[in-house]
């Protein structure tokens, strides 16, 4: 089967069982005051561009148990900036990996970048 999503996440899961995405993890890194003031312009320039490229769905969409977004392997403009943040966290010993996909799980929301799903392991209860 074609890969056809990626989706950039923890190495492992966090108390709750979750793989955060890699915006959430540089995002809590911002948050907790980790990032040098070097590092913290560059990820909220990145953070600029990407909330300017490409629409963050509705957070009600989020609150399916699970819910993970995760990129179209065709939004290369949007990849290609991704390790900005790999970099970032392997530099904060945050692990991440990506992970790749032909069906994720059920669609809550489709655009032309990007699905946010529900993974069938999350519906199976085995997650």
């Amino acid at each position: 089967m074609e890969q056809r999503f990626v989706r950039y996440q923890s190495s492992t899961p966090d108390a709750k069982g979750r793989h955060l995405g890699i915006f959430a993890l540089a995002n809590r890194l911002a948050k907790e005051g980790s990032l040098s003031p070097e590092d913290w312009g560059r990820w909220r320039r990145a953070n600029d561009f990407y909330d300017a490229a490409y629409v963050t769905p509705e957070a009600s969409i989020y609150a399916a148990p699970g819910a993970q977004a995760w990129f179209k392997l065709t939004a290369t403009h949007l990849l290609s900036r991704i390790d900005f943040y790999v970099d970032l966290l392997r530099r904060h010993d945050v692990p991440c990996r990506a992970v790749y996909s032909s069906d994720p799980g059920d669609v809550l929301y489709e655009d032309d970048v990007q699905v946010v799903v529900v993974p069938y392991e999350v519906q199976l209860g085995l997650s």
